[in-house]
């Protein structure tokens, strides 16, 4: 069966499939890597049941690359699905033009639906690696947001009182800065809540910071006359600093679109401490390789053992079983053999570039994020050519004629160039 999903179309088989109701499969699921369930009891009895159930995730696609941060509540959907259960994937092209406003201390700009859309696209390319796309249900909310009437809204609206919008934490927050909040902010977890109506979700899967979101679709489904669905929290994953939540506006995060020698890498740099959360969180362990692990790290193992099986284990979901043994061996050349890696890539440049300064130049070659991550890397002494910390940003690069100029950002990037004619 085909199904319109705003600028693509995707395949999704209406194939009955056994449910799984494994008692020792339903505890795993409900409680590894699970910060809360609401309500646990219920979910459990209708997970026993033997009924296909309506997993649904909501997303709305501001951002184009995913990190293992936003992958922790997909690896819980493969869970759901690997039971036989009916995963639904909801995009925002709708909600996401407006933005919820969780966890931020100022209304958000606003987004264009044909951003939404693209962004979309890629994200089902990147979670492919984890969920059976082809058995997933994808819907758009603005397929029953958009045509609503001024009278729905409001219908919709007085399911909820301005005191109880006002207790969320960000709004407290942005009242206590005098920042402002605008009205439409408050229609962000009512519009959230109605999509489990259109969807007659059964469950809802979120971060933790998702909670009140989630929450709103079993108080609004109940006024749909609906029974109300269940809520799964997930654990907000931190960075590779080991404190704050992983993100690329602070520089923690691990792509999972990045190269296996980078993603390796990213991996050994964690603090030890995190180690048993990230096998929880984004190296889809099972209960029974989680107590081994942690026994090991509680028995005196040296940590750097269980982060290299940890970097191979995340490599091999979203790159394969090769480029993990290939970012495995670039760690143990570089950083262990202190060696130049094998294979490093080779870049002719044409002559427009061969002569720039050296922010445009990492720009130019992918090996920065933007110029502001360019600038912070230089002045943090990370960016070698030929071997050569570079520190002052405004250096200009010159590729001689004849010569191969090698460049290297961090201990993970290198890249060597030469100029297009020789």
């Amino acid at each position: 069966m085909l199904v319109w999903t705003g600028r693509f179309y995707q395949k999704f088989t209406r194939k009955p499939m056994a449910i799984n109701t494994d008692k020792k499969a339903i505890a795993q699921l409900l409680t590894l890597g699970v910060s809360d369930v609401i309500v646990k009891e219920d979910l459990e009895k209708k997970l026993a049941s033997g009924k296909k159930l309506r997993i649904k995730l909501g997303i709305d696609p501001t951002g184009f690359d995913l990190h293992l941060g936003h992958m922790v509540v997909v690896h819980k959907l493969r869970e759901f699905q690997d039971l036989g259960h009916q995963i639904v994937l909801l995009f925002g092209n709708f909600t996401g033009q407006i933005g919820d406003p969780t966890g931020k201390d100022q209304t958000r700009a606003l987004r264009t639906q044909e951003e939404l859309e693209k962004n979309a696209e890629h994200y089902l390319k990147q979670v492919s690696s984890i969920l059976d796309v082809k058995k997933v249900e994808v819907r758009w909310n603005a397929d029953w947001l958009a045509p609503m009437s001024f009278a729905d809204v409001t219908h919709l609206a007085s399911q909820f009182t301005v005191a109880q919008m006002l207790e969320r934490d960000m709004f407290q927050k942005r009242i206590a800065d005098n920042k402002p909040i605008s009205v439409h902010e408050f229609m962000y977890p009512l519009m959230q809540g109605y999509d489990s109506v259109a969807l007659k979700a059964d469950v809802e899967l979120g971060g933790t910071d998702q909670t009140f979101n989630m929450l709103a679709g079993r108080v609004i489904q109940r006024a749909y006359d609906q029974d109300p669905q269940n809520v799964m929290a997930m654990p907000i994953l931190v960075g590779t600093d080991g404190v704050m939540k992983m993100g690329k506006t602070t520089g923690n995060y691990i792509g999972v679109d990045e190269s296996p020698e980078e993603i390796f890498g990213k991996i050994m740099s964690i603090p030890d401490e995190v180690i048993l959360r990230y096998f929880e969180l984004a190296g889809r362990v099972t209960f029974k390789e989680y107590k081994a692990l942690k026994a090991r790290l509680e028995g005196g193992e040296n940590p750097r053992n269980l982060k290299m099986e940890l970097g191979e284990r995340i490599i091999e979901i979203y790159h394969g079983k090769k480029a993990a043994e290939k970012g495995r061996k670039h760690f143990e050349t570089v950083f262990q053999k202190k060696a130049l890696p094998e294979d490093i890539k080779e870049v002719a440049l044409a002559k427009k570039h061969q002569d720039v300064d050296v922010i445009s130049l990492l720009d130019i070659l992918n090996m920065i994020a933007s110029k502001s991550d360019g600038r912070r890397l230089i002045q943090g002494g990370a960016v070698k050519i030929d071997g050569k910390k570079i520190g002052k940003i405004d250096v200009k690069i010159k590729i001689p004629k004849g010569k191969t100029l090698l460049i290297q950002v961090g201990k993970r990037k290198f890249i060597r160039v030469h100029r297009k004619d020789g």
